[in-house]
């Protein structure tokens, strides 16, 4: 099937549309995390605890856990760019509410901002899989250290915002960004006009719920849920345990951009290994190196989250910087293996189901160490959350591994009819 415009090889500049896509997932991060990172100052002042900033955390993801396979399949039929476009300005304005609501109110412009959010992600990510279909890896490592970098440079400009002015201003922020991410996709080339064979497959409901019961890319749902709990915990909490040490924003800042860098940095690395998956082959042998990358992946943020609430100064940067590259790791190569086991036609459907599995695991892991912290401390919060993640590791891997037995995942997902046989 081929695409209206294909920046790979068209005379588009593609470097542009490349960098704009990665602006546009920049603002969703940023917008996440510019808030999360200064919940503390948060909640000093209205007089929260632990569990409402895990609530304000997660609210963010919950909204888009229903939003974004809704916006993928209504992209899919229509117009991946416009809905993108549409986004962009919703978050916007969600954003700039804050200014006019009672600050307790906080938790539905959170919400508010994530289904802006929801329809900006999963449209920009579709967009990179349909703009580069020979070099998707690469491309999506490129994407999300630019998405990354929301969660680098939030707690700096978010720090600095907060305290030369107040807690209002990072949001002025965040609409700030988005209304720039909308004008540069403005001149993004056209999304795939869709032919008749993908109407005839994409706009029934029983294609849509399709994506969520795929038994070849169920297991690497779930470690997208298990890599995403972990995300939100490290970008979330770390600046938490920081305040608990007494650590100003400043050096929370910084061991937050540490962490951050090594999730950034490791990227284009991973993504560059998620191109030599094939998708007609058993992708879950276990000799297959950007699978065992992976597990790798889940392992290290796992103990490096585990670490955390036992070190301090330089060792609790060790552990944080180690959290990031696992982290980092499972993220760029999960988004390239879901985008290569899936039908050209049905990319923007997937990856929103794929996105609403992400946003569980950012939504669960906020709740989770908040709940916990809550009744048990912050130390045991991290501990206990840590071997969930290192739990989840284990019974993934035995889950990927009894599918690579199975019949039906030995072929590639474009081979499956909606109904589940070849």
């Amino acid at each position: 099937m081929e695409t209206t415009r294909n920046p790979d090889k068209s005379s588009f500049n593609s470097k542009y549309a490349l960098l704009t896509l990665g602006f546009v997932a920049f603002v969703t991060s940023f917008g996440a995390h510019v808030v999360a990172v200064n919940l503390p100052i948060y909640a000093r002042q209205i007089g929260v605890g632990f569990a409402m900033i895990g609530a304000l955390i997660a609210v963010y993801a919950f909204a888009e856990i229903f939003a974004k396979p809704v916006f993928g399949f209504l992209a899919g039929r229509s117009s991946l760019k416009a809905t993108m476009l549409g986004g962009l300005a919703f978050f916007s304005l969600a954003s700039l509410s804050y200014l006019f609501v009672d600050p307790h109110l906080l938790i539905l412009v959170r919400f508010l901002q994530g289904l802006g959010a929801a329809a900006l992600s999963i449209t920009s990510a579709a967009l990179v899989a349909e703009y580069y279909p020979t070099s998707r890896g690469r491309a999506f490592g490129i994407y999300n250290s630019l998405k990354g970098a929301g969660y680098a440079l939030s707690p700096v400009i978010g720090g600095a915002l907060v305290a030369r002015t107040r807690f209002s201003m990072i949001f002025v922020a965040s609409a700030i960004a988005g209304a720039l991410a909308f004008t540069l996709s403005v001149a993004l080339p056209p999304s795939r006009k869709m032919t008749s064979k993908d109407k005839d497959d994409d706009l029934s409901f029983r294609a849509f719920a399709s994506v969520f019961r795929n038994a070849t890319l169920l297991p690497w749902y779930g470690v997208m849920v298990a890599n995403m709990f972990l995300v939100g915990i490290l970008f979330g909490f770390l600046s938490v345990y920081g305040s608990s040490l007494g650590y100003g924003q400043l050096k929370n800042g910084l061991i937050v951009g540490a962490a951050t860098a090594a999730y950034l940095l490791v990227q284009p690395i991973a993504g560059s290994l998620a191109d030599r998956i094939d998708p007609e082959r058993l992708i879950f042998e276990d000799p297959i190196p950007p699978v065992r990358l992976i597990f790798a992946g889940l392992a290290f943020s796992s103990v490096g989250i585990g670490l955390i609430p036992f070190t301090k100064g330089g060792a609790l940067v060790a552990a944080a910087v180690l959290a990031g590259i696992g982290v980092g790791t499972v993220w760029t190569n999960t988004d390239a293996m879901v985008s290569n086991l899936t039908h050209e036609g049905r990319i923007a459907a997937t990856l929103g189901a794929a996105g609403s599995f992400k946003e569980l695991g950012d939504m669960l892991g906020p709740l989770a160490i908040g709940s916990i912290s809550q009744l048990l401390g912050l130390k045991w919060g991290f501990v206990i959350c840590g071997l969930l993640g290192v739990l989840a590791l284990l019974l993934l891997r035995r889950s990927a591994l009894q599918s690579s037995t199975a019949e039906t995942p030995t072929l590639p997902v474009k081979d499956i009819q909606q109904d589940g046989r070849p």
